[in-house]
């Protein structure tokens, strides 16, 4: 049986090998930001967004555009894009060599750049529109060319740049010779969001952004093309205007 203590230093070993793990403190503080960022906030506000269109206890479709999704979505993706920009400026200056530290610095610079044009891009989404809205015209309701290319660049730049950033961070850690348990720790993060991907997407919760506002209704502009992304569902539901009314009843709750 392996002695407790000797268990315990090898977690604290760093990947290496080695007898000490040194670091300064401003690569630390880097490290820790981006990690928080890009390897916590993105990816749970990336799931939330596919996922959760859909709240647990929402009467889908007679109850429509549940907003729970959209803010926590917007809030975590601006949050880690503010706090991963914080997170540059310690080591600017830094001079790490090797290869790691290569590829560490390179998809670093990638998936900050991402995440500020993906800020900057969804503020040019369009209108909204629907019965929700005094006019029924609106970029996303009517599904316009506009509104078309923004879903199409936005959810694959996104998913991208999350997957980016899983490379980056375990560049990062082996770059900072990090010890194990940081790097087992990151990675059964890691595996509980995949696993929890896998499950909901296999439960069908990728629901159409449109469908999840508006409704199932076969005549709604939305509803005649072909959804957006990847693995993204739409489900059959009644035909007519009992759509309609309820999304002008829920924008009015």
């Amino acid at each position: 049986m392996a002695r407790p203590d000797l268990m315990f230093e090898w977690w604290l070993t760093p990947l290496s090998g080695a007898t000490s793990h040194d670091i300064a403190a401003p690569v630390a503080w880097h490290a820790r930001l981006m990690v928080l960022a890009w390897g916590v906030m993105i990816p749970a506000g990336a799931l939330w967004a596919r996922f959760w269109k859909v709240a647990p206890g929402q009467n889908w479709p007679h109850e429509l555009d549940d907003k729970r999704w959209w803010h926590a979505h917007r809030t975590l993706q601006i949050s880690g894009v503010a706090l991963a920009s914080l997170a540059v400026a310690p080591v600017i200056a830094a001079a790490s060599t090797g290869p790691a530290a290569e590829i560490h610095r390179t998809l670093g610079w990638l998936i900050v750049a991402a995440g500020a044009w993906q800020v900057a891009h969804g503020l040019g989404r369009g209108s909204k529109g629907g019965p929700t809205e005094p006019t029924m015209r609106g970029d996303h309701y009517d599904m316009t060319l506009r509104r078309v290319v923004f879903e199409r660049v936005h959810k694959a730049l996104g998913w991208i740049a999350v997957i980016t950033a899983v490379a980056a961070i375990a560049s990062g850690l082996i770059a900072a010779d990090a010890p194990r348990w940081m790097a087992a720790t990151i990675g059964a993060w890691w595996l509980l969001l995949g696993t929890a991907f896998v499950r909901w997407q296999r439960a069908g919760r990728a629901l159409d952004t449109y469908q999840a506002i508006w409704g199932p209704d076969p005549a709604l502009p939305g509803n005649r093309r072909a959804p957006i992304g990847w693995g993204v569902v739409r489900r059959a539901g009644p035909a007519g205007p009992a759509r309609a009314c309820a999304g002008r009843e829920e924008g009015r709750a």
